[in-house]
C-alpha cells in the first residue's frame, strides 16, 4: 500500500448491520420482542455515531441491480458523488417506510479513497454520479442517521451474483479503506457502516429458512477477531446461509477496516424479515 503518513484522521468506529427491507417495511411482522431488542441495538449504534462526532460515514453494502446489472458488475465500486437519491422510487420509499430525499455525499474523500485504491493496487469501479440506493443503504441510515446529517462514501461489494471477491480481497479492501482514510486530512473522524446479510435466502423456494448455526457461528468469528478464521469461508460454506448471505462480504470489509474483534449486539433469526438479524459493533 502507498503511504499512511499524514495527522491525525482515522477511523474511530465500525460497525455492521442486516438491512432487510422488514426492518423498517413490516417491523410489525415480527415477534414483538425481537423487534424491540433490534430496534433497541440500532439506537445504541445511532447514539453511539453521535457521540463519535464523525465527519463522514463509509457505508459498505451490495448493490440488488439497482444500477447495475449482469452486463456490468464490479467486485468493488466506490462512489464519489456530493449527493445520492434514496430509495430510487417512490414506490420504494413506500415499501421500506423511507421518505424518498437526497443523502448527503463526501464527494472528496470518496475520490481519494477511489485514487488511493488504486495506487494500492486494487482497482474498483468508479461511480461519479447517478448512484441510487435501495434497501441497501436506505434501511440501515433510517436507524442510524435517520436526519441523514453525515456525508456518505458508498461503497459496493459484490454479494449477490457469482463471481464473487473472495472473503480474504474483502478482508484486505478493508484494510486499504483505512489506511486510505488515515492518509487525508480533510476529513479527520470517519465512521465505517457495513450492512448485508447474515443468512437468507432470495427468491429461492428457501427463502424465510435462517441458518443460526452459520450466523452464530460467523458472530463468533467476528468477536475473536482472527482474520485467518474470518477469512476461511469458501463459496460452498456460504452457500449453506442461502445466496443472500455471500453479503458478508461487507462485513469483511469492515472487519478489515477494524483490525479488531467485534461485540455482537443483537442477533435475531426472525423469519418475518426472512433474515438472520444482527447489529455488531468493532471493540475500537
Amino acid at each position: 500500500m502507498p503511504s499512511t503518513a499524514t495527522g491525525t484522521a482515522r477511523v474511530v468506529g465500525v460497525f455492521a448491520t442486516s438491512h432487510s427491507p422488514g426492518i423498517t417495511g413490516f417491523p410489525e411482522r415480527a415477534d414483538p420482542a425481537q423487534r424491540k431488542v433490534v430496534e433497541d441495538a440500532f439506537a445504541d449504534v445511532r447514539g453511539r455515531i453521535a457521540a463519535l462526532e464523525p465527519d463522514a460515514l463509509v457505508v459498505v453494502s451490495v448493490e440488488h441491480f439497482t444500477n447495475f446489472f449482469l452486463a456490468n458488475l464490479p467486485a468493488f465500486a466506490v462512489c464519489t458523488a456530493d449527493s445520492y437519491l434514496g430509495p430510487v422510487t417512490p414506490e420504494m420509499g413506500q415499501f421500506l417506510n423511507v421518505h424518498q430525499h437526497q443523502y448527503p455525499g463526501a464527494g472528496p474523500l470518496g475520490r481519494h479513497l477511489y485514487e488511493f485504491a488504486l495506487e494500492s493496487e486494487f482497482d474498483p469501479s468508479l461511480v461519479e454520479g447517478g448512484m441510487a440506493f435501495d434497501e441497501n443503504f436506505c434501511v440501515p441510515l433510517k436507524h442510524l442517521d435517520p436526519e441523514s446529517r453525515y456525508p456518505l462514501v458508498p461503497i459496493i461489494v459484490n454479494g449477490v451474483n457469482p463471481p464473487w471477491p473472495t472473503a480474504r480481497r474483502c478482508y484486505d479492501f478493508g484494510r486499504m479503506v483505512r489506511a486510505a482514510v488515515e492518509a487525508q486530512n480533510e476529513y479527520q473522524r470517519v465512521v465505517v457502516v457495513a450492512t448485508g446479510g447474515l443468512s437468507h435466502w432470495v427468491g429461492m423456494p428457501e427463502s424465510g429458512t435462517i441458518n443460526e448455526d452459520f450466523d452464530r457461528d460467523f458472530l463468533a468469528r467476528l468477536e475473536a477477531g482472527d482474520p485467518e478464521r474470518l477469512t476461511a469461508y469458501s463459496r460452498d460454506e456460504i452457500d449453506l446461509a442461502g445466496n443472500g448471505a455471500h453479503e458478508i462480504r461487507t462485513w469483511l470489509v469492515a472487519a478489515g477496516a477494524a483490525a479488531s474483534p467485534f461485540e455482537t449486539l443483537v442477533y435475531e433469526p426472525v423469519p418475518a424479515w426472512l433474515t438472520g438479524t444482527a447489529v455488531v459493533a468493532a471493540r475500537m
